[in-house]
């Protein structure tokens, strides 16, 4: 509803392909490019997956920029979701594929052997924490903004019949929450995708 340009990622030679189009077909090509560009051959496969998550979520994030909306990005267990089976499936993956290299992550080189112990623990515990991570942030972020825009506003209206010229200033200040809040839902979803995609080259 929020992207309907969506719907068109590549126009075929039907489709005239207007300023829109043309800028989300540059935009994929940045991502892909920007993205993979560190990651080997094996990793390349997870292209569809990632990009398509990550339009998921900007059109998620943007859709409670909308009146009378709610944003679904905003509840942890709906993030936790998805950011459990896609990490899940990059350590799985790794143990799979290459076990040792995927076990030593768990001990930096050159470690002296009285601190083994609890390197591997301190090393475990980070592991299993990166999905909780991926979710907190994303949640955190996009409720702390459509916060402070619901309190901005609801001051706006408040003031209106009181003090007009403050009310007027405030509305404006809202105008410009709502444009960073754009900002804020499109680079948490590339944040999201780019430390799967982190944890994705550990593990190929």
């Amino acid at each position: 509803l929020t992207l309907p340009w969506v719907l068109f990622p590549k126009p075929s030679s039907r489709w005239l392909a207007n300023r829109v189009l043309t800028l989300q077909s540059w935009f994929i090509n940045r991502f892909i490019y920007q993205l993979f560009l560190p990651i080997n051959q094996a990793g390349h496969k997870w292209t569809t997956i990632l990009m398509s998550l990550m339009v998921f979520l900007i059109s998620l994030n943007m859709l409670g920029l909308l009146p009378y909306t709610f944003t679904p990005t905003t509840q942890l267990s709906l993030n936790m979701a998805m950011a459990v089976p896609l990490w899940l499936a990059t350590v799985l993956m790794g143990l799979r594929n290459q076990p040792t290299h995927a076990l030593s992550h768990l001990l930096p080189e050159g470690t002296p052997t009285p601190l083994i112990p609890a390197l591997i623990i301190i090393e475990t515990i980070s592991l299993f924490i990166r999905p909780l991570a991926l979710g907190v942030r994303l949640t955190a972020n996009l409720t702390a903004g459509h916060l402070l825009i619901q309190l901005v506003a609801t001051a706006a209206f408040v003031l209106l019949p009181m003090m007009p010229t403050v009310a007027g200033l405030t509305a404006i200040l809202l105008f410009l929450l709502t444009i960073l809040e754009v900002a804020v839902a499109m680079i948490q979803a590339y944040v999201f995708v780019l430390l799967l995609s982190l944890y994705l080259q550990e593990n190929v």
